[in-house]
């Protein structure tokens, strides 16, 4: 996983990707498996639809010419029901009539074919900044998520509110994810005067566990904690 700057936001999120080419969408699936949660992957606009419609997602990589429906007819379609989801284009053509066509629909980023993967990158980087301005969901396991604008966690049809101090830990953990989480930086910030006793903190992180998932903060003996999203 890479570590720059925005794209940790994407380790919970969730993408779709169309592509009609089979060895094309076996390469950009796994590349694209490195940053998000998880990623499905459909061969047509048609299918793109359909997936779109029946699951929730957070990003969209969409070729443009595929057979039948085509991936911006396909947008298009997506966006009567959805106006904000980023949304990547990847094609092979340049012409005006395509990029106008995808400037209508609020195109996040435009990538012509081929490509290296920096330039991939480079578009994600834009989608997770795009993301932190709008992030609500934050995918911790393949059915539990926390929507940062109501500090909740959705798991199953259960929803579990969380105290200030558990968003606040969870938050942290998130920014900190894949690293350990020492005892003082916990009390750094979380407290900013006389800090609670360690058993205090165990206690709270004990509280997080049972609503998040036991096994996504995991014990990093006499130093902290490691904050870890498990993919499915």
């Amino acid at each position: 996983m890479d570590e720059r700057g925005g794209l940790k936001l994407l380790s919970g999120k969730k993408a779709l990707y169309a592509e009609d080419e089979d060895g094309i969408r076996k390469n950009i699936t796994e590349i694209l498996g490195h940053f998000f949660y998880s990623v499905d992957s459909v061969k047509d606009g048609k299918e793109l639809v359909e997936r779109f419609t029946v699951s929730n997602y957070d990003v969209l990589i969409v070729d443009i010419m595929m057979p039948g429906l085509d991936g911006l007819d396909a947008l298009k379609k997506i966006r009567e029901i959805d106006r904000k989801i980023p949304v990547i284009v990847l094609t092979a053509h340049s012409e005006q009539q395509y990029l106008w066509r995808a400037i209508e629909l609020k195109i996040s980023k435009y990538i012509t074919k081929p490509f290296s993967r920096a330039q991939l990158v480079e578009a994600l980087e834009y989608v997770a900044d795009e993301l932190s301005l709008t992030n609500e969901r934050i995918y911790l396991t393949e059915s539990r998520f926390y929507d940062t604008s109501q500090q909740t966690i959705f798991s199953e049809g259960e929803t579990l509110r969380l105290t200030k101090s558990e968003s606040r830990l969870l938050e942290f953990f998130l920014e900190k994810s894949d690293q350990i989480v020492t005892y003082d930086e916990i009390y750094d910030r979380m407290w900013q005067f006389e800090p609670p006793s360690k058993e205090a903190i165990k206690s709270l992180v004990k509280e997080l566990r049972r609503k998040i998932g036991k096994n996504i903060i995991r014990n990093v003996y006499g130093r902290g904690y490691i904050f870890e999203i498990k993919k499915g």
